[in-house]
């Protein structure tokens, strides 16, 4: 059992590093992308993943040092990958409809242009 603990040590730094390094990139694409839409994928893909990969090392950790399952990391894991898509979208549709510019070259103007026409708006 104590060789089991001290391999769990190094997966859940693993977790964690790994988990920490997707949160600064979901960080420094919020402070970095150069528009609205562009940045609201940093912080919904890159942090989701980021804590997924905490709450794994969290889970694996207290789970092996009580000799119990825990399964309040695996709640927070899933109300969070059911939130952060819906939260996204949502916000994302608002920007829409309020007009929000886009930055001239992340989108296919092609696609653009019909988007515009199937909400009946110029472009």
């Amino acid at each position: 059992m104590n060789n089991l603990l001290q391999y769990s040590d190094y997966l859940v730094a693993f977790l964690i590093i790994v988990g920490a390094v997707f949160m600064l990139i979901g960080s420094w694409g919020l402070v970095k992308l150069p528009d609205f839409y562009t940045r609201l994928h940093a912080p919904t893909k890159a942090s989701t993943l980021g804590m997924g990969a905490t709450l794994l090392g969290s889970l694996v950790w207290f789970s092996l040092q009580e000799q119990s399952l825990h399964i309040h990391e695996l709640v927070i894991s899933l109300f969070l990958f059911i939130t952060a898509p819906v939260s996204a979208y949502m916000v994302g549709k608002a920007a829409i409809h309020r007009h929000r510019p886009m930055v001239k070259g992340t989108a296919n103007p092609e696609e653009a242009e019909r988007a515009a026409k199937r909400l009946g708006q110029k472009h």
